[in-house]
């Protein structure tokens, strides 16, 4: 297929051309070699100005409060309902994710997965306005499309919420649930008369699948290494070192937020860790294909 019609939102030019040249060389790696590990946020859909899954987290919020006001009254939820940055800064992300995710506990799986479904079918960008079943970027579309043309497999590795991204990953991206490897939560295994009942806790599974995390659950999810690695922050260098390092043809991807009209300008960061270099000096010391948003995508969203 020519470039053209292969990648048609990735403008001529040298990424583009580096992204060709693995497409064609991995024509002779074996299938079960063709693994490719892509990160979510900033990588697949847009994180800015808030992520979607906190976003997410937020609606639910309104929700119980709007049944139970006296939850407006608990502070991280006070600081959130009114959008006090100063008070959500002095909590810390941390505790107030661990409120958010509270929200949920004690509900099924399928229960979970209902509400994402809902929350996707019906909210929209906060500043760009436009349905968040758009805010996938079109070029990584395209680009996963050409994978799967080469029988790629296909994982969605996300600092995120697990079951959050298995809920939209099939509709959004043509991944399984069982292909998306993210933070984990604990579930609770109880017998209800006659019928076993998982039900969510708060407990995190081995941390935030972030840094060098997410190359120890590539392994211990998937049991494959991959010849391809995308994502945008410093939460994603392991993955990248990782597949990059591999033998035969590899491409490591780093997307670079460059585009203030279209999207967002800003260097994507770890969430959960200091970082010693930003990752785009870390992409161009290393030889990386870096991907610049203004320059080597013609559209941005899926929407148009």
């Amino acid at each position: 297929m020519a470039a053209d019609e292969r990648l048609p939102s990735w403008a001529p030019g040298a990424t583009r051309e580096a992204v060709e040249q693995f497409l064609d060389a991995v024509v002779d790696v074996p299938v079960e070699h063709r693994v490719a590990c892509l990160d979510n946020d900033g990588t697949l859909w847009c994180e800015k100005p808030t992520y979607v899954q906190f976003d997410f987290f937020v609606d639910v919020l309104k929700a119980a409060v709007a049944k139970d006001p006296a939850l407006a009254q608990k502070p991280e939820f006070a600081a959130l309902i009114s959008g006090d940055e100063e008070a959500i800064g002095q909590l810390g992300l941390e505790r107030i994710a661990l409120a958010l995710a509270g929200l949920c506990e004690g509900l099924p799986p399928e229960a979970f997965t209902a509400l994402v479904h809902d929350f996707m079918d019906r909210a929209t960008h906060p500043t760009l306005g436009h349905s968040l079943r758009k805010n996938t970027y079109q070029p990584m579309l395209e680009f996963l499309d050409a994978l799967r043309d080469l029988d790629f497999t296909i994982a969605v590795v996300t600092g995120g919420g697990t079951e959050f991204v298995r809920a939209v990953s099939q509709d959004l991206y043509g991944v399984p649930p069982e292909r998306v490897v993210g933070t984990l939560i604990e579930y609770d295994y109880a017998d209800e008369g006659d019928r076993p009942v998982l039900t969510r806790s708060t407990r995190l599974i081995g941390g935030a699948n972030e840094g060098a995390v997410k190359v120890n659950n590539i392994q211990t999810q998937l049991g494959r290494r991959p010849i391809l690695a995308a994502g945008n922050s410093g939460g994603d260098r392991q993955m990248l070192e990782w597949a990059a390092t591999g033998e035969g043809p590899t491409l490591a991807l780093l997307v670079n937020h460059d585009d203030a009209e279209r999207e967002f300008s800003y260097l994507s960061s770890a969430q959960t860790f200091e970082e010693s270099e930003p990752i785009t000096s870390v992409g161009e010391r290393l030889g990386w294909t870096v991907v610049s948003v203004a320059d080597d995508w013609t559209s941005v969203f899926s929407g148009g």
